[in-house]
């Protein structure tokens, strides 16, 4: 937009920052500044339609009263909203604090989820397992088993660490202490505790660059300064050269499988992780969700806390992705007096997990069907895994898109060829009733626009090939048409 164009009268009764407010205010009404569109600095505003910095000042924070604008320290000021009707009772907008404009991307993670529960969309978006393999009749038989034989402890109030019958399961099949387990209500819980026990307000924290939103999302949230680390190079000299300049709080990795790049660090990279991160005094998040989902013949090394000599190691892991997330059980491991600090903050969020669904999980993991389970899943995300990669190779791949070939996890990382960005072709995809995950919401700075994620496990494996089909018209629709100003908030799981 060109700013110098805004209608200020010199001459006019009305002080001037008022008519800047109405200029603004009617340039996003009328489209001409799209929401996540950066705006001037006061300073340059001002030097550009030669008024006072106060002028500019005053007109901001009246827009950001008004919700239309959020600023942020270092960052800028961001358009956020569309103005409210005339009628509008009151507000509420201009009242939301500050911080949660880092989780502006869940409203598109809203409707992209609602997008998936429509039959005419074929969801390639969302990181969930197949659901035509989850177990239910051992599922109802073991909830029926819970309700019959432990009915009041099942339903009734809770250790805030969890039933001791599953973290002992959890903590036998994973080799740890029951007393190092922590149960949750998802690991997304988890990485939430562990900002709130760790993060102060201006902390640097080393994240996957690209990496997983929602730990983006809550660091940010938390205060802290977020720095990439490159998990396609994976470079451990670059590693130490974050922890040397920034001396960061923690580093978070997903090591195994990564979400959204699919990669596995080696051994040796894991090996040498954790002696930089010793040697810095350095807590490391493992993120793990997907480690049993491997898909080649031989598992994944082993887990950085196995790994780990000098106890610093926090592991998250969940059954999300193994069996479905609306059963919204998670778990971490850690030193028995991490477990303990996040206890108290669990404690104080919601007292304890829900009960009945860990004693089911419980019966999973000790009678052997959970490793049944896992056995067929495999199976079956292999075979969707394969008639995705012979989609993309018929339908994308003549339109210069480029993928890996994932040997676990449920994504297949994409880039799409120069020139052409992730949101633009959302836009035609979603009118073509097929849904991504764009790759610039996997980064915690301006990258990613000419990459996305695809979910092979969760559709269903007779519509893979004709939902590849839908993507490839909306690439021909994108390569064809001017990519639109502005951010599209659509962030994943």
């Amino acid at each position: 937009m060109d700013f110098t164009k805004l209608s200020l009268k010199r001459d006019s009764s009305e002080p001037l920052y008022l008519q800047l407010l109405a200029a603004l205010e009617g340039a996003v009404r009328e489209g001409a500044l799209d929401a996540g569109e950066r705006l001037p600095s006061e300073r340059e505003l001002a030097s550009r339609l030669g008024l006072s910095r106060t002028t500019v000042a005053g007109a901001y924070r009246e827009l950001e009263a008004r919700g239309l604008v959020r600023s942020h320290v270092g960052r800028g000021t961001f358009v956020c909203a569309t103005p409210e009707a005339a009628d509008a009772p009151f507000a509420w907008r201009g009242k939301v604090s500050a911080s949660v404009a880092y989780f502006g991307y869940s409203h598109g993670l809203r409707h992209l989820m609602l997008s998936g529960l429509s039959p005419g969309v074929i969801s390639f978006a969302a990181g969930a397992p197949a659901f035509e393999c989850f177990p239910i009749e051992d599922y109802l038989r073991f909830t029926e088993h819970a309700l019959r034989r432990h009915a009041s402890v099942a339903l009734g109030i809770a250790p805030t660490e969890g039933q001791p019958r599953l973290r002992r399961a959890v903590g036998e099949r994973f080799n740890t202490k029951a007393e190092r387990v922590l149960i949750l209500s998802g690991s997304q819980q988890g990485i939430d505790l562990i900002a709130r026990c760790l993060i102060d307000a201006g902390d640097y924290v080393v994240v996957d660059r690209p990496g997983y939103v929602g730990a983006i999302q809550t660091f940010r949230a938390a205060g802290a300064n977020l720095v990439g680390w490159d998990t396609a190079r994976a470079s451990l000299d670059e590693l130490e050269d974050l922890l040397v300049r920034y001396r960061p709080k923690l580093i978070y990795t997903d090591p195994t499988f990564q979400n959204p790049t699919g990669r596995v660090m080696s051994l040796r990279e894991r090996q040498d992780l954790l002696k930089l991160a010793a040697r810095y005094h350095t807590p490391v998040v493992e993120d793990d969700p997907w480690s049993e989902t491997y898909l080649d013949a031989a598992p994944p090394p082993p887990p950085l806390y196995h790994l780990d000599a000098h106890n610093i190691v926090i592991h998250l892991g969940t059954f999300s992705k193994t069996l479905a997330p609306g059963l919204r059980l998670g778990w971490l491991a850690a030193s028995e007096y991490i477990v303990d600090q996040l206890a108290l903050i669990k404690q104080h969020e919601n007292l304890f997990t829900e009960g009945l669904g860990q004693f089911v999980i419980a019966d999973f993991l000790t009678s052997g069907r959970y490793d049944a389970h896992m056995d067929a899943l495999r199976r079956e995300h292999a075979r969707k895994r394969d008639l995705m990669r012979r989609a993309l190779e018929k339908y994308a791949r003549p339109h210069g898109l480029t993928f890996n070939q994932p040997r676990g996890g449920l994504h297949f990382w994409c880039r799409l060829p120069r020139g052409l960005e992730a949101r633009a072709v959302l836009e035609a995809a979603v009118t073509e009733g097929v849904a991504f995950a764009p790759g610039e919401m996997f980064y915690p700075d301006a990258a990613g626009r000419d990459e996305l994620r695809l979910c092979f496990s969760s559709a269903p494996a007779e519509r893979i090939e004709e939902g590849v089909a839908r993507f490839e018209r909306a690439l021909a629709v994108a390569a064809s048409s001017t990519p639109r100003r502005g951010q599209m908030n659509v962030p994943v799981v």
